[in-house]
């Protein structure tokens, strides 16, 4: 089997280009609706073009393109599973008045010229705590978008700190996946791994919040009036009470307790419907559509959690607001994020993912070389294999020889692959992190893209401390 022939990269690149030329043209076609169908398709073809150049030229059979695909489809079962119950969350937190008290309060709370920087510390502290961008972005992100907008700030620099925050807690926290995958796929300590991380993390986030202060004090804050117009029909459409946030503070409780994630967030899915049940029956009612009684509250209750749902507040903006999508809002993700995973095992199988990256392997004689190639194949990874998880893997496993035999200790390694990898996800529309936050959200990464700054900080500050030989630890002889 190894002494088949492999791709030449030039070659190994035709599914790539083919992919994004046929992605630019279905979102020049179809828009914001390309995520509905045009895109997969996009990807199932790309992936057949892989099929046939590995079975038609390098003796590649249909039976390892086949595994490839179901492993790596099999790899994602439980984040497309997070993902229903994530839109099942957001359309019970939205509905029972979680949300909207957290935007009632918060818009009359937080300093509008501090808005930003506020937005982007506040993911960063629960996503520590809790190890998860996915869990904070779909509950105090949803909340403190609703309140940016309410302030009047544009939704791209809203998303841009929310995601900005919520992933270096991804990156540094103990209790992230994608921290722990790391320092055990490069074999550091995960404790080391974390105090060598914020090297480049905590520079990283200061830039950032640098840059989302000045960005917020530059801001125009918005009338009293229009304000109390908000909140006025927020309280008009929802009955807001404190004792709603006995929803949010179980679910921190459930996080605290590292329940897992599942099971957390149906819990919370759950708990919020019971709320609605006592805090909003009307609205229930007027989702359901079928008159009174106990059957049409269960009804409005099924429908918030997998259907999409459309209040009447008497104000544009906050019918925008409040309006949601359930499980089958998900949905568009969900297959495009399975058609991803069949084009990254497609490239796989054929080789020609293997043989890309050993391009960038060649550019390795110096540390600021090494990392920047580390940095460049971690980033090409999370672009054509579309998953964080398996970019982290190839990439660390790709180079933990290659680091060693420099003489470079592995923090180094692990550390440059979480600065390109984790945070870069999001950046990337077709990526599973990517499709997941603009879909929850409801903000094109295209759109948020340009503010989410600590994320394309990280790995240029990754290659910046290489490039200085700041804390470059080498093995001892």
């Amino acid at each position: 089997m190894n002494n088949r022939p492999t791709p030449s990269p030039l070659l190994s690149l035709v599914p790539i280009l083919i992919l994004v030329a046929m992605l630019a043209v279905t979102i020049h076609l179809f828009g914001s609706d390309a995520l509905a169908g045009g895109s997969q398709v996009c990807l199932l073809t790309a992936s057949a073009i892989c099929v046939l150049i590995g079975m038609g030229g390098y003796k590649r059979t249909w039976k390892e393109f086949e595994d490839a695909i179901t492993k790596n489809i099999a790899g994602i079962g439980t984040a497309l599973l997070i993902l229903l119950l994530i839109g099942a969350l957001s359309g019970a937190w939205m509905v029972c008045g979680v949300v909207p008290t957290l935007i009632y309060y918060g818009i009359q709370i937080i300093d509008p010229n501090f808005f930003l920087v506020s937005t982007c510390v506040i993911c960063a502290i629960v996503s520590v705590m809790t190890g998860s961008s996915w869990t904070t972005i779909a509950t105090i992100g949803i909340a403190l978008l609703g309140i940016g907008k309410a302030l009047g700030f544009e939704e791209g620099w809203i998303a841009g700190a929310i995601v900005s925050g919520a992933y270096f807690g991804d990156k540094v926290s103990p209790l992230s996946d994608t921290t722990v995958l790391a320092s055990s796929t490069v074999g550091t300590p995960l404790f080391t791994h974390i105090k060598y991380l914020l090297l480049t993390t905590v520079p990283s986030m200061l830039i950032t919040l640098i840059i989302f202060t000045i960005a917020g004090l530059s801001f125009e804050s918005p009338s009293n009036i229009q304000i109390a117009e908000f909140t006025q029909a927020l309280g008009d459409k929802f009955h807001i009470s404190i004792w709603l946030m006995i929803v949010p503070i179980v679910t921190g409780v459930m996080i605290a307790k590292r329940v897992p994630s599942i099971i957390t967030l149906f819990l919370s899915a759950m708990l919020a419907i019971v709320f609605a049940f006592i805090f909003q029956p009307e609205l229930l009612l007027e989702i359901s559509g079928t008159g009174e009684g106990v059957m049409s509250l269960v009804k409005g209750g099924m429908n918030t959690l997998f259907g999409s749902t459309s209040l009447d507040a008497g104000n544009a903006e906050i019918n925008d607001l409040i309006s949601t999508r359930g499980m089958s809002g998900m949905m568009d993700t969900i297959w495009l994020i399975i058609c991803a995973m069949c084009f990254g095992g497609a490239m796989t199988a054929g080789g020609m993912l293997a043989s890309i990256t050993s391009v960038f392997v060649r550019f390795t004689k110096k540390c600021v070389s090494l990392v920047s190639s580390t940095v460049a194949t971690g980033l090409f990874m999370n672009l054509t294999t579309a998953d964080q998880y398996i970019s982290i893997i190839l990439t660390g496993n790709m180079f933990k020889d290659i680091y060693k035999k420099n003489g470079y200790d592995s923090r180094l390694l692990g550390r440059t692959v979480e600065d390109s990898v984790t945070v870069t996800s999001p950046l990337i529309p077709w990526n599973s992190c990517g499709m997941t936050q603009s879909t929850v959200l409801g903000v094109s990464t295209f759109v948020y893209f340009p503010y989410c700054f600590f994320n394309y900080i990280s790995p240029l500050m990754s290659i910046f401390m290489a490039a200085i030989g700041y804390k470059i630890y080498r093995l001892k002889k």
